[in-house]
């Protein structure tokens, strides 16, 4: 019987194997506190391997776990074992490159929390109840910014990280011309 390749769980975790932002889409582990021994165990199992230049692929308890790393971030994407590698090394590629999209290349923990309802935002444009939706960065990135708010918007309404942005553009802008 075949059927769609479905993702279990997308993990965003620390440096410490601490949660930045963490999406299960199984029923696979009952409990919070089932989930997060799951993530503790992923992260100590995956922390002593190089997956900084590349993804590296790995079997943990029956599950494809695709992962990478950038500066103290550790971006997880979880499958079962019967899933296609590729394909979950693929929605890993456009869950890391779409945040470093919307991060403006700053991806670090400090830059991931201050901008936390962005990522997540990823994730659902990504994985909708374990059912792979999009890859492509550049489209994800689109939904994600279409779905904040707009630079045109006062000042008042944005965020500060989106203040900050804003006026950088503006200053950029006000320099090149």
């Amino acid at each position: 019987m075949e059927s769609c390749p479905s993702i279990k769980n997308i993990l965003l975790l620390d440096s410490e194997g601490k949660r930045v932002a963490v999406k299960y889409f199984s029923d696979d582990w009952p409990t919070n506190s089932a989930k997060e021994a799951f993530e503790k165990a992923v992260y100590t199992k995956t922390q002593k391997t190089n997956a900084r230049t590349e993804a590296e692929i790995g079997m943990f308890e029956n599950y494809i776990v695709v992962y990478k790393f950038v500066q103290d971030l550790h971006f997880f994407v979880i499958g079962g074992e019967e899933e296609n590698e590729i394909i979950l090394a693929t929605v890993l590629h456009g869950f890391f490159d779409s945040v470093g999209l919307l991060l403006r290349g700053n991806v670090d923990k400090k830059e991931a929390l201050e901008n936390l309802d962005l990522i997540l935002l990823c994730v659902d444009e990504i994985v909708d109840g374990g059912i792979i939706l999009e890859t492509d960065a550049n489209v994800i990135a689109g939904k994600v910014a279409s779905h904040s708010m707009d630079a045109g918007a006062p000042l008042s309404e944005q965020t500060i990280s989106q203040a900050l942005a804003t006026a950088r553009e503006h200053l950029t802008r006000s320099l090149l011309k």
